[in-house]
C-alpha cells in the first residue's frame, strides 16, 4: 500500500511539473510574440519618415518608449492566456482545432498591416478612418477567428483598452506622434485585432499543450 501511495503521490508530482513547464512554455511565447509584434510596428513606423534606420536612431527609439514593449509582451500573455481559458469554459475548443501557424502568421501579416494602414493612409474624415478599419478588423476576425467568444473577448478587451490609453494621455503618461482625435479613432480598431491575432496563438498553444499533456499521460499509463 505504501508503494502504491508513493507512486500515485509521484506520478501526480511529474504531472504537475509537466503542466507548470508547458504553462511557462506558453507564458515566454506569447510574451516574445508581443514584444516581437511591438518592436516590428515601431520600426515599420519609425521607417515612415527615415530610410536608413541607424543605430543611434534605433537606441534612441528604444529608450524614448522603453515600457511599451514589455507592456505588449505582458498584454500578449494575459491576453494568449484568457481566450483558451473561456472557450473551455464554454466548451467551445472548435478554433483551435482548425488553426495552425501559418494561420497564426497571416493574421499577424494583416495585423501589422493593418496598424500601418492607420498611421500612413490619409482619410477624408476620422469617421471614415474608424468604419474602414472597424470593417477589416471585423472581417479579421471573421476570416480566422469566427467565434462568438472570440468577438465578444475581443470587444470587451478593445475598450479596456482604450480607455486605458486615453486616462494614459490625458495625465501625461504617454503622447502619441499622431494627433489626438486621429488616434481615438483607429486605436479601437488596432486593439480589437490585436486581440484576435493574440488569441489565435495562445488557443494554439493552449491546444498543443493540452496534446502533449495527453500523450504523456497516454504513455504513462501504457507504461
Amino acid at each position: 500500500c505504501a508503494l502504491i501511495s508513493c507512486w500515485i503521490f509521484f506520478a501526480s508530482f511529474i504531472k504537475i511539473i509537466d503542466m507548470a513547464v508547458h504553462v511557462a512554455l506558453r507564458v515566454a511565447m506569447l510574451f516574445l510574440f508581443g514584444v516581437g509584434v511591438s518592436l516590428l510596428i515601431n520600426l515599420m513606423q519609425a521607417q515612415k519618415n527615415q530610410v536608413l534606420i541607424t543605430s543611434e536612431m534605433w537606441l534612441g527609439m528604444v529608450k524614448s518608449g522603453m515600457w511599451v514593449p514589455p507592456a505588449c509582451g505582458l498584454s500578449a500573455v494575459a491576453i494568449g492566456l484568457l481566450y483558451p481559458t473561456v472557450d473551455r469554459l464554454l466548451g467551445d475548443p472548435t478554433v483551435a482545432q482548425r488553426t495552425d501557424w501559418s494561420s497564426v502568421i497571416r493574421c499577424a501579416a494583416l495585423f501589422v498591416g493593418l496598424n500601418q494602414a492607420a498611421a500612413k493612409i490619409d482619410f477624408m474624415s476620422h469617421a471614415q478612418l474608424s468604419l474602414c478599419l472597424a470593417a477589416m478588423s471585423l472581417g479579421l476576425w471573421f476570416y480566422f477567428d469566427g467565434s462568438r467568444s472570440g468577438l465578444g473577448l475581443a470587444l470587451v478587451i478593445a475598450l479596456l483598452a482604450a480607455a486605458v490609453n486615453q486616462m494614459m494621455i490625458c495625465l501625461d503618461a504617454y503622447r502619441p506622434s499622431v494627433d489626438f482625435v486621429r488616434v481615438r479613432a483607429w486605436l479601437p480598431c488596432i486593439f480589437f485585432s490585436g486581440s484576435v491575432t493574440v488569441g489565435l496563438a495562445g488557443r494554439l498553444l493552449a491546444a498543443q499543450a493540452n496534446s502533449a499533456t495527453s500523450s504523456s499521460a497516454a504513455k504513462s499509463h501504457g507504461d
